[in-house]
C-alpha cells in the first residue's frame, strides 16, 4: 500500500469579502423587510466576513463548478499542470443541476483530457468523502495523483426571490407573513467558495502532509433529517421528495431553499461530534493530548463552547489552545470549510514534522461526520 501525501492546497473565495451590514443587501429582502431572524442567528453565528458569488450590483459571478475550477487553477501551477490530473474527486452539497454531475461539470470548464471523476452526495461530508476517495485510490495504487475539491455556491439559493412566492401565498392567509425560521436561518449561515488538495503518492514540496487515516460515521439510523433542500419534511419526520408535489406548489412551499432544524442541531451536533472523534482515535490507538492542531468545522460560534463542553463531559479532550478555525473572516462555507482551514494553516508556516492535524467534519443534513488525522513531514 502506497503512502499519500497532500503536498498542495488551495482556495478560491469569489469576489470582496461582505460583512453582516451588506450581506443582506446580496441577498435581498424578502417582501422588501429586513429578517427578524438575521440578528439572532449573526449574534450567535459570530461570523464577521463571508464570501459571495454575487457582485454589488447582484448579478451572479460564478456557477458552483467555476469556483471549483479556479481553485483547481491555483492548485496546478509551476512544474504540475492540470494536465497531469489523473483523478478528480469533487465533492459539494450544493451542485449546480441534479444531472450531469458537479466532478463532471468541473472536468467540462478545465477540459484537461480523459481522467476519472468522482461526485459524492451529502453536505459538508462531501469534501471529505472527495479527499477520501483521492487518498484509497492513491493508496491502492490506482493512481499517482488526485485532485480533491470541496465547494459551495449557496448565495443563489439563499437570494430573496426564492422565497417571494412562499410569502405571496402566505400574505393571502394572514397581515404580518413571516418565512419559517426553518428557513431563514441559513440565509445568514452560509458562504461561497471553493478549496482544492493535490494527493500524491510521494512526499513534494514545503510543507507535505501525510494522511495516516480517515474514518467516517453515520447516524441516519437513529436520527430523522436536520437539514434538507428538495424536500418537505412531514409530521411523522420522513421527508416527502419535490418529485412528489405538483411542479406550481414548488414555489408555494420554497421546496428548494436547504431548511434546517435548528432545535434538532442543537441537541445532536456535538453530541455525536466527540462520540465520532472518540471512536475514531481509539481505533487508531490515539491520545487526544498527541493531537497538535485540531481543525474542527463548526457552523457557528455557537457551537464551539458547547462542543468543547461536550469533550469534557466524555472525557475525550483536546486542549482549546490547539484548536484552529478561521469561521468569522471566510463564513461557513461547507464542503469547502475544511480545505480553506487548513490552506490557512499552512499558509501561517508554523507547522513543524512530526505535527499531527486533525480534520473533524459534521454534517447535520442527517448527522454524519468525517475524520482525518494527518503528519507534517
Amino acid at each position: 500500500m502506497n503512502e499519500v501525501y497532500i503536498n498542495r492546497i488551495s482556495k478560491f473565495l469569489p469576489n470582496e469579502a461582505v460583512d453582516n451590514d451588506t450581506m443582506e443587501q446580496r441577498l435581498g429582502l424578502i417582501d422588501g423587510r429586513t429578517s427578524k431572524a438575521k440578528h439572532i442567528v449573526l449574534r450567535n453565528n459570530k461570523i464577521k466576513n463571508r464570501y459571495y458569488a454575487i457582485d454589488a450590483q447582484g448579478n451572479i459571478t460564478h456557477n458552483n463548478a467555476q469556483l471549483t475550477r479556479e481553485a483547481i487553477r491555483e492548485l496546478c501551477k509551476e512544474e504540475f499542470s492540470e494536465k497531469d490530473i489523473e483523478l478528480l474527486s469533487c465533492g459539494t452539497s450544493s451542485p449546480d443541476q441534479i444531472l450531469p454531475s458537479h466532478a463532471a461539470m468541473v472536468h467540462g470548464f478545465l477540459k484537461n483530457g480523459n481522467l476519472e471523476i468522482n461526485s459524492p452526495s451529502g453536505a459538508c461530508c462531501t469534501g471529505m468523502s472527495a479527499l477520501k476517495y483521492g487518498f484509497l485510490a492513491i493508496k491502492a495504487g490506482q493512481v499517482n495523483n488526485a485532485v480533491c475539491t470541496g465547494s459551495e455556491r449557496t448565495s443563489s439559493w439563499m437570494k430573496s426571490h426564492i422565497f417571494e412566492h412562499e410569502v405571496q401565498q402566505l400574505k393571502e392567509l394572514e397581515d404580518n407573513p413571516i418565512l419559517a425560521f426553518k428557513k431563514d436561518f441559513l440565509r445568514w449561515m452560509l458562504s461561497d467558495g471553493a478549496g482544492a488538495m493535490l494527493l500524491e503518492s510521494t512526499p513534494k514540496g514545503k510543507t507535505p502532509l501525510r494522511i495516516d487515516w480517515m474514518e467516517g460515521y453515520s447516524y441516519a439510523d437513529q436520527v430523522e433529517a436536520c437539514m434538507y433542500a428538495g424536500a418537505e419534511k412531514m409530521e411523522n419526520g420522513e421527508l416527502k421528495p419535490w418529485s412528489e408535489f405538483a411542479s406550481d406548489s414548488w414555489g408555494e412551499n420554497s421546496l428548494f431553499a436547504m431548511k434546517q432544524d435548528a432545535k434538532l442541531l442543537n441537541e445532536h451536533i456535538t453530541q455525536k461530534g466527540v462520540d465520532t472523534l472518540r471512536l475514531a482515535c481509539e481505533k487508531h490507538n490515539m491520545d487526544p493530548e498527541s493531537i497538535d492542531y485540531y481543525l474542527p468545522h463548526i457552523s457557528s460560534y455557537y457551537f464551539k463552547d458547547r462542543l468543547f463542553q461536550q469533550m469534557k463531559e466524555q472525557g475525550y479532550v483536546v486542549p482549546e489552545e490547539k484548536w484552529f478555525t478561521n469561521l468569522d473572516k471566510v463564513g461557513n462555507i461547507g464542503a469547502a470549510s475544511i480545505y480553506v482551514m487548513l490552506e490557512e494553516l499552512v499558509s501561517k508556516n508554523v507547522l513543524k514534522k512530526g505535527d499531527k492535524v486533525m480534520l473533524h467534519v459534521p454534517e447535520s443534513a442527517r448527522f454524519a461526520y468525517a475524520c482525518a488525522c494527518l503528519t507534517v513531514c
